[in-house]
């Protein structure tokens, strides 16, 4: 990996950890918080895996994850350590690294960009694979059916929706001003 992709990949596992400063929203049913992280997902993929390929918006949010579990408090709500990879979120956690591959894999495929093709990416990336990753794990570890977890999960897809649109609106606008997004594809 060369310095400046090494750059790129620790500028998005640092845009995950500011992301983590604000305090996430605890709910009273659900022991998984609302937090801005999964913006920080999308942003990776969308941005760092349009210009340099997938594997480059999955290196960030595993670097993001090794910091962690090294116990750095990066996650929402001050929390890090290898304790948070057996709580109700951890499925989410792992699947922030496949959502920022495949959100990379698609804005890498795509010939042209356009907000609708980014929000299609964000979507499936950013909620669905994470959701495959999070739901079963959540059901495991609270000892509950899939069903009831996914009903669970219910609440978070307003908020999600609303992280596909801020994190598409600003990779569209981050290609066109930020000078590495221009150059031509790797």
């Amino acid at each position: 990996m060369s310095v400046r992709k090494l750059v790129y990949v620790s500028l998005f596992a640092t845009v995950m950890g500011v992301l983590g400063l604000i305090p996430p929203i605890p709910l009273g049913f659900s022991p998984v918080p609302i937090t801005l992280q999964t913006l920080g997902v999308m942003l990776a993929g969308s941005v760092l895996g349009a210009r340099f390929g997938p594997k480059y918006a999955a290196y960030s949010l595993i670097l993001f994850l090794f910091l962690v579990a090294t116990g750095l408090p990066l996650l929402s709500g001050g929390r890090g350590g290898l304790g948070v990879f057996v709580t109700p979120s951890g499925g989410f956690l792992i699947g922030w690294v496949a959502g920022a591959f495949i959100i990379g894999y698609i804005s890498y495929k795509m010939k042209e960009t356009s907000l609708f093709k980014l929000m299609v990416a964000n979507f499936v990336g950013g909620m669905l694979v994470i959701y495959l990753f999070g739901i079963p794990y959540q059901a495991f570890v609270m000892e509950i059916s899939i069903g009831q977890a996914a009903i669970l999960n219910l609440i978070y897809l307003p908020g999600d929706f609303t992280k596909v649109m801020i994190a598409s609106l600003l990779a569209i606008k981050l290609q066109k001003r930020v000078p590495f997004l221009k150059e031509v594809k790797v």
